[in-house]
């Protein structure tokens, strides 16, 4: 199928919202590196092509290494990655797999200890806003123009 729906056109208001909570986002204070993380991470386990480019891209502007990018699923197991960053993986990935469980008591108590309750309500909503762009990107076979 090669036509599917454009939904900043056919439905502004709704592409409007999602653009507001990018805003949201982009103004926490969540280190933007970090947030480009969870973004490229979430996009992986979706396969959400557009987005794991498009995050990839911001992420090296940031300054992020091709190898750490590279390196991002297999995070458990890289010395390339501090403490405090794969217990933001671990709560992006136990969030974007959301089980009948939830998120597990010692993902949650593990982020916890770096960040306090509004920036883990801020990264709750990055992890929120890139999982519905990857439902928008993957389910309408988005493009992204090179």
């Amino acid at each position: 199928m090669t036509n599917r729906v454009y939904i900043k056109k056919v439905s502004p208001k709704a592409y409007k919202a999602m653009d507001a909570l990018d805003e949201f986002i982009d103004n926490s204070s969540i280190n933007p590196l970090s947030r480009e993380l969870i973004r490229i991470r979430a996009s992986q386990i979706n396969k959400c092509l557009y987005c794991i480019d498009y995050h990839s891209r911001d992420a090296r502007k940031l300054g992020e290494s091709e190898y750490r990018i590279y390196a991002l699923p297999a995070w458990q197991e890289s010395p390339l990655f501090t403490a405090e960053e794969k217990a933001l993986l671990a709560f992006t990935e136990a969030i974007t797999n959301l089980s009948a469980e939830g998120v597990p008591d010692d993902v949650y108590c593990n982020v916890a200890r770096f960040y306090n309750e509004k920036e883990i309500a801020e990264i709750i909503m990055i992890i929120l806003t890139v999982n519905a762009w990857n439902i928008i990107g993957v389910s309408t076979q988005l493009q992204y123009k090179m």
